[in-house]
């Protein structure tokens, strides 16, 4: 069975992301591509990231596309983002775990650059299950084709930083950086050593060989695996580090001490350029419609100092569902907005290069920006408040009972907040401290995040309702 889940589908080889469902989505993608373009034989992208079982479920996905009446379009190994691009104009199927471990994989689905939604994704699931679905007649089936996507994509990163940081003369926005990059032995090694080299850094590349057994760290990068980094950021003589997840789709950012930059502050401090920069080129078009709303979609577990830096660059922010980044963007381009960033947690969207998540981007654009402005006066204007993410056992079949409780008895409980019950029940406080209350989609807990100078004070008392709403279900359905 086809089935994909927030981020495409991801799981073991043997049991979710085996070759059969491999060959069986590539069929799917094949025909969805065949009835959009009848007559022409479309072309489908495929490409892998470096783990151990990438050329066997990418067989499978060609084999599939091919007998479709589709053209398999073979890029080898690359970055998320690198497939992304490259399916511009085309359908585009990538075989990757992003951060999982290594007997994982997973598959990522795109069409014109950015990752299916619901609709397609329910499509695919529909095609894949069809078991009367027979292969192309024998004239019609596809031939394999072989590109290489990779130098064309890196040049394009390139020339988008320039263009978003012009500077005078010969020099380029960070000549004299001295960048660490963690590639965590994934797909950044092939893209962002190059791309900040090409823009003038002095890079040191760790974990730099692709290698899907991923012996340098695991692929996440979290405090946790990212101690080595730290460390050599902190005791050697570097402006800054950054590190990858496994298909360069992921960004972490540490400063000259080897400390994590929240991810909440990263996504603030480019949110705030984006905004500014629309604003500016309002002003430069005499009230055009470039800048003339511009928005920053993000999800509700995402902090208001994004909020603060948007609001006051003269943007607004929209929030969307976990996972739904697209969506948001949609959805604010139909109310006419102009969408100038989207973002969470540790991943981003730059709709002026593609519509797609892309961690090399925010590589380059990040260290652009440090280069002339420096990172401490980047984050200066930004509040950092204390930040807590708490999980609360709630079993999945009282979720939907406990949350419907929480709707009414958080605000009760907070009767200063503004509260939001789009997508959980968040809670904004006049002093800029936040919580959000969700429902996990993968585990038997509910989700709680809050950020305030008084975050444990704040999360005790939200974790009291939160459990008195569990219980309370919990009776009710015994």
């Amino acid at each position: 069975m086809v089935e994909f889940g927030t981020a495409g589908i991801r799981g073991s080889v043997v049991e979710t992301v085996t070759p059969d469902v491999a060959l069986r989505v590539g069929g799917a993608v094949g025909r969805l591509a065949v009835a959009d373009a009848p007559a022409d034989h479309p072309e489908i992208v495929v490409g892998r990231d470096g783990r151990l079982t990438g050329p066997a479920l990418a067989a499978a996905v060609e084999a599939g596309v091919a007998a479709a009446g589709a053209h398999p379009v073979r890029i080898g190994t690359v970055p998320t983002p690198t497939l992304a691009f490259a399916s511009d104009g085309r359908y585009g199927v990538m075989l990757t775990a992003s951060h999982n471990p290594p007997a994982d994989n997973g598959i990522k689905c795109f069409l014109d650059g950015e990752e299916f939604g619901d609709e397609l994704e329910t499509r695919v699931e529909s095609l894949a299950g069809d078991a009367t679905a027979s292969p192309a007649e024998f004239a019609d089936w596809g031939a394999p084709r072989r590109r290489e996507p990779l130098p064309d994509y890196r040049a394009a990163v390139a020339a988008y930083v320039r263009e978003q940081l012009p500077t005078d003369g010969e020099s380029a926005a960070c000549d004299g950086l001295r960048v660490a990059v963690d590639c965590g032995n994934g797909m950044a090694a092939l893209a962002t050593p190059q791309v900040l080299d090409d823009l003038g850094a002095t890079v040191i590349a760790l974990n730099a060989n692709v290698d899907g057994r991923f012996p340098g760290r695991p692929s996440k990068p979290t405090p946790d695996t990212l101690g080595d980094l730290q460390a050599f950021v902190a005791d050697g003589d570097v402006d800054l580090g950054i590190a990858h997840d496994g298909d360069a789709d992921r960004i972490v950012l540490l400063d000259d001490a080897g400390e994590i930059v929240h991810e909440d502050s990263v996504v603030a401090m480019l949110a705030g350029y984006y905004t500014r920069r629309a604003a500016s080129d309002d002003a430069d078009t005499d009230g055009g419609e470039e800048g003339g709303d511009p928005v920053v979609v993000t999800t509700p577990n995402a902090s208001g100092r994004i909020d603060e830096q948007v609001t006051a660059a003269g943007g607004r922010v929209e929030r969307v569902r976990l996972g739904a980044l697209h969506e948001g963007i949609a959805a604010a381009e139909r109310d006419g907005g102009s969408v100038v960033f989207a973002a969470e947690p540790w991943k981003h969207i730059h709709p002026g290069f593609g519509g797609w998540i892309d961690g090399v981007v925010s590589a380059a654009l990040l260290t652009g920006l440090i280069g002339i402005h420096g990172l401490e006066s980047l984050r200066e204007p930004i509040t950092e408040r204390p930040y807590s993410k708490v999980s609360i056992d709630c079993p999945d079949r009282i979720k939907t009972a406990a949350m419907t409780a929480l709707e009414s008895s958080l605000p009760d409980a907070f009767s200063e907040a503004t509260v939001s019950v789009d997508h959980g029940v968040r809670l904004s406080l006049p002093d800029g401290s936040w919580l959000l209350v969700r429902p996990s989609g993968t585990e038997p807990y509910i989700r709680l995040y809050a950020e305030s100078e008084s975050v444990d004070e704040l999360v005790e008392a939200a974790t009291e309702r939160i459990e008195a709403a569990v219980d309370d279900a919990t009776e009710t359905a015994d």
